[in-house]
């Protein structure tokens, strides 16, 4: 990807209902980067996780770090309103550096990454593939090292070319109405899908054809990606933090963030009593004052 080829488009316009304004970066050659943007001061990257749009990490984040930090949400490669390369841009070091270059395109040097779940993945990995151009990661139950998940059997076999592209066309018209609901609601256990999400995401933006041939392709590519950044933690050379809660039933906090801020020079995890995998629109108390900790690490 060519630095001259960087450059913000307008504001998109999106048909879902409860979408967040967006503006999107042209990275050229099919890649596109959505965003939304609030707030003044240093800034902070949100990146959100598996079946979800930049809403979720808007909608529980934004409003309590938008009055010290310049908040910036992404929609990640591939879901969203982003646009990427087919099976070339599914792991989340590709995404990584795609979302570092879209940052560079708007004027975004060395922020603070939040990501949750995969886009934990993602944030980690822009740690330690740009650690000069990283002010620090906090992690929310992120996916930190390989194992065998619900989303390869569900999405995995969307990932193979040709038949992805069958698949995906008659699933979203079938199966996926009623299935993706019950994953939605699932994620948030053990607590209750909050009424504020329930009436403003726009679940339009986090399905579809296009998007589960994306998720597919996560699920599959995941694995060798988790295998590299497992054997780069010990390198490590920003500053990280890892959240988890203790009720997580979609990933195993204590084998994945726990084991994973051991590695880390600069790795700490906290565990956060009762909370499940969307800890984020429970405690965004802790999440905040985790970001304040990094930022005041930063200067």
């Amino acid at each position: 990807m060519n630095a001259p080829a960087l450059r913000p488009w307008p504001p998109a316009v999106s048909t879902a209902d409860g979408a967040v304004t967006r503006r999107t970066v042209d990275l050229g050659d099919g890649r596109t980067v959505a965003y939304a943007e609030a707030g003044e001061g240093p800034a902070v990257v949100l990146i959100h996780g598996t079946l979800m749009a930049l809403e979720d990490m808007w909608l529980a984040l934004m409003p309590t770090l938008a009055r010290r930090f310049r908040v910036i949400a992404v929609d990640r490669p591939g879901h969203g309103l982003s646009r990427r390369q087919r099976s070339v841009d599914a792991s989340p070091w590709r995404q990584a550096e795609i979302i570092h270059d879209a940052m560079r395109a708007i004027g975004v040097e060395r922020p603070l990454l939040v990501g949750h779940s995969f886009g934990g993945a993602v944030a980690l990995c822009h740690g330690l593939r740009f650690p000069g151009e990283t002010a620090g990661v906090l992690a929310l139950a992120p996916l930190c090292f390989p194992e065998v998940r619900l989303e390869q059997v569900l999405f995995g076999p969307r990932f193979t070319p040709g038949l992805g592209e069958v698949l995906a066309p008659v699933l979203a018209g079938s199966s996926d109405p009623a299935l993706l609901p019950l994953l939605w609601r699932a994620i948030f256990l053990p607590q209750i899908m909050p009424k504020a999400f329930a009436e403003n995401f726009p679940f339009a933006l986090a399905s579809g054809p296009e998007r589960m041939i994306a998720e597919g392709e996560d699920a599959v590519g995941v694995w060798p990606a988790l295998t590299r950044a497992a054997a780069a933690y010990r390198t490590c050379a920003v500053p990280v933090r890892i959240l988890g809660g203790t009720a997580d039933l979609v990933v195993n906090n204590a084998l994945q963030g726990a084991l994973a801020a051991l590695a880390m020079p600069g790795g700490r995890f906290d565990w956060v009593p009762g909370a499940g995998h969307m800890l984020h629109h429970f405690r965004q108390d802790l999440v905040s004052a985790a970001v304040a900790d990094l930022a005041d690490r930063r200067a």
